[in-house]
């Protein structure tokens, strides 16, 4: 018996030293998750400034249970959303140039955030668009989606 002590000593240490490690990698930054979530944003947006939906789409969760509300009210779904999306804006002059302002990344649980912000899409032939946005994202499998945008425009 008294030559397991120092062997329990030790599996206890290296126990312990696991759990801290786990915790540490379980346990994300609030810092980099919002650096991760503007860097999904600054990504949508040169996606839409090249007039490319479906890279622009890339940041939405690829699931029938996106939700995107607009002032027709809600879209359930991935592909039903992208298709919302080509219809609406048909070509690069509909499109425009988009920029997102006074982002407000809040973190609400470990893999999930909200956003607030101001969209404005400049559009030079058709009539500049703005209004404000609500996002809801999750952590899924380690990559920030939208998985609920409620957009409205002024």
């Amino acid at each position: 018996m008294a030559n397991l002590k120092p062997m329990l000593g030790l599996m206890a240490g290296l126990a312990g030293n696991y759990c801290v490690a786990a915790q540490a990698v379980s346990k994300p930054s609030p810092e980099l998750a919002r650096r991760a979530i503007v860097q999904l944003l600054t990504t949508q947006t040169a996606a839409w400034n090249r007039g490319d939906i479906p890279g622009f789409m890339q940041g939405y969760w690829q699931s029938d249970s996106l939700v995107f509300i607009g002032r027709k009210g809600p879209t359930y779904g991935w592909q039903p959303t992208l298709a919302n999306y080509q219809k609406n804006y048909p070509n690069a002059a509909a499109m425009g140039q988009l920029d997102f302002s006074g982002l407000r990344v809040t973190l609400l649980a470990a893999g999930a955030a909200q956003v607030v912000g101001r969209w404005h899409l400049a559009r030079p032939s058709a009539g500049d668009l703005q209004g404000y946005f609500l996002l809801v994202l999750r952590q899924i499998d380690g990559k920030w989606v939208v998985v609920a945008d409620h957009t409205n425009s002024q």
